[in-house]
């Protein structure tokens, strides 16, 4: 796969992009650092889905959460934000948060001591626990850029999650499947950063009738890289 990626446009561990002239960094993380603000920006951890799943009688092995924050850690440890935004459904449901004590919630603590939060509500999580650290706003704004969680048409460039995007590449060892980053001149569409998220193709509706221009490239995460596309050139799943 590598090969055939690699033919298409760039590989990379990170690849910088601009949205509205704002610079962003995309790690293969699934993360978007901000080099001049020191931000660090992730969508969609979805903590505690599995324990949400139990409550409705479907048992999962209960290990997202730490797996999740701990990769969180991981990009903050090597990327050193001064800030960490949020974009929305960082909680699966708003009333399950990883408890102080266990793995998940020590590791948020500590990394609560190190960079400032900033959770953004989502359609998950419309109301944050008030004893989380750091601030909860239903969007922020940044250098004529809006952080928000939904994708919205009101003109605005925007840095957005929701919608957990992937794309289908054909190579020579068949069609390929990679959640991605998916960006214009004026969006963003985050990958979902959670270990226990699935993912939506970007050639499908809710994401296709967005509106992307004729330079929208998606970054297709592998383990090690990120691979620029052209949109033209992902398949369909049909």
């Amino acid at each position: 796969m590598r090969s055939a990626l690699a033919r298409m446009e760039t590989e990379t561990p990170g690849i910088e992009c601009r949205i509205a002239g704002l610079r962003v960094l995309l790690d293969a993380s699934g993360a978007a650092f901000l080099p001049e603000d020191r931000m660090l920006v992730v969508a969609d951890l979805h903590l505690e889905k599995s324990a949400a799943f139990a409550r409705i009688g479907q048992m999962l092995p209960p290990y997202d959460s730490f797996a999740t924050v701990q990769r969180l850690e991981a990009s903050v440890n090597r990327l050193r934000p001064e800030r960490l935004v949020l974009l929305g459904d960082s909680f699966h449901w708003t009333d399950l948060v990883p408890q102080a004590g266990s793995a998940a919630g020590l590791i948020l603590a500590r990394l609560a001591s190190q960079v400032r939060f900033t959770w953004i509500t989502g359609n998950h999580d419309p109301h944050h626990p008030a004893d989380l650290p750091g601030e909860s706003v239903a969007h922020l704004d940044l250098a004529g850029v809006r952080l928000r969680h939904e994708p919205e048409a009101d003109g605005r460039p925007e840095i957005v999650g929701h919608l957990h995007p992937a794309a289908r590449l054909a190579t020579r060892a068949g069609t390929q499947r990679r959640r991605c980053f998916l960006a214009s001149a004026e969006r963003l569409l985050m990958p979902a950063f959670g270990c226990l998220t699935g993912a939506l193709d970007v050639t499908d509706a809710p994401i296709r009738d967005l509106g992307w221009g004729v330079e929208t490239r998606a970054y297709l995460i592998t383990r090690e890289a990120i691979h620029a596309v052209p949109f033209q050139a992902l398949t369909s799943r049909r």
